[in-house]
């Protein structure tokens, strides 16, 4: 899925435009106990209660694709009978009124998902009615071809409220105020199947993390029954990992701000794309050698990348190994702070057989605060 397709399905859940039928809950303690069971009607549900769900499900449809929503293609064998993918088709076409099928994905989620608090499985049905669309990009209400059957999940952690004092209108009192449990905004959630190119595709799901570094790979393995894909700050530690290998105790700061740069250049010349670039094996090999590394270093570079990246390869995301809002130098008791588009006012030069950085300066310069250019000697 991509933004636009996201953005789209998030529309639906607004009082206008909602089409959920059911909605399922439970409530898991911190013994992983299920303490309460329900399912009812979307529409029997109170309206300022109902404003809270939606503005929960659109929550679970939120994030940076790459790092708290990611896209799953379920494995060939998951949609055999018995998988993972089969699963989840059988519990969306019940229509969420198969007891025994909530009851087991319960079971699921409650089996295999970390949680240090309490927490509420919010799972509900809806089909949306998809419009045609105009080559302009105007939805066509009147001209609907396709329809989206879909289920999507939002667990939501649940705590009791802070302690603190509160008014009390009846009584005209300041007093303890009386501490509830809070449901608060979805940590982990999906949606299946995914929406792509604005229909239904039961081969895909979209997962959702609030925390990028907390995907929870047993989790998503146990739902979707591939292999986890990596995190946003897996997948940039283990590229750091791959670059330092390659390149050696020798590693030249120039390369390094070329590394940079060029991996900034990519983000730019694919800005527009609908999905996130995303770079191979052999376009992180290209990346290091475009970019100075030494070719002898280069030779180390396939072993490296089995031994760090992994085998089975999987493509890193650009925009989660590149760093577009800083670009930092660190020496002993010197940190130096650059605009990560002018990597280029820092150069590395010998100068009286040390290697020192050179800062270019144009305009004025401050410390602390104070204008110190008048100060400068030639």
């Amino acid at each position: 899925m991509n933004k636009a397709e996201v953005l789209e399905i998030r529309k639906q859940f607004t009082p206008d435009r909602c089409t959920i039928d059911h909605i399922c809950g439970c409530y898991v303690d911190g013994e992983l106990n299920k303490k309460l069971v329900s399912k009812k009607a979307f529409g029997s549900i109170p309206e300022e209660e109902m404003f809270k769900y939606l503005d929960i499900f659109k929550h679970t449809l939120s994030g940076v694709f790459g790092k708290s929503l990611i896209n799953l293609e379920f494995p060939l064998e998951e949609e055999q009978e018995g998988g993972t993918q089969e699963f989840l088709l059988r519990l969306r076409d019940s229509h969420l009124e198969d007891d025994s099928l909530i009851d087991e994905f319960y079971d699921k989620v409650i089996g295999n998902l970390f949680m240090e608090e309490s927490y509420y499985i919010i799972l509900v049905h809806a089909i949306y009615d998809i419009p045609g669309m105009t080559r302009d990009g105007i939805e066509m209400e009147d001209a609907s071809e396709n329809i989206f059957d879909f289920i999507l999940c939002s667990i939501c952690p649940v705590a009791p409220s802070k302690a603190g004092l509160c008014y009390n209108e009846k009584t005209n009192e300041i007093e303890d105020r009386y501490r509830d449990w809070v449901v608060d905004g979805p940590s982990k959630g999906f949606l299946f199947p995914a929406f792509i190119e604005r229909n239904a595709d039961i081969h895909n799901m979209l997962y959702f993390s609030k925390k990028p570094n907390d995907i929870q790979p047993e989790f998503i393995q146990a739902l979707f029954g591939g292999r986890p894909p990596m995190s946003a700050p897996e997948q940039k530690t283990l590229f750091q990992s791959l670059v330092e290998e390659t390149i050696g105790e020798d590693a030249d700061y120039d390369v390094m701000r070329n590394i940079h740069e060029n991996l900034n250049t990519m983000l730019e010349d694919h800005e527009e794309d609908e999905v996130n670039f995303e770079l191979s094996k052999e376009d992180v090999k290209h990346l290091l050698a475009d970019s100075g590394v030494p070719e002898d270093r280069m030779n180390y570079f396939d072993h490296n990348y089995e031994e760090i990246i992994g085998e089975q390869e999987q493509p890193l995301l650009a925009m989660n190994i590149a760093n577009t809002r800083k670009f930092d130098i660190s020496a002993p008791n010197v940190v130096i702070k650059v605009d990560p588009d002018r990597a280029d006012l820092v150069e590395s030069r010998i100068i009286d057989g040390r290697q020192c950085l050179v800062i270019a300066v144009d305009d004025h310069i401050e410390v602390n605060g104070i204008n110190v250019r008048t100060f400068l000697k030639d």
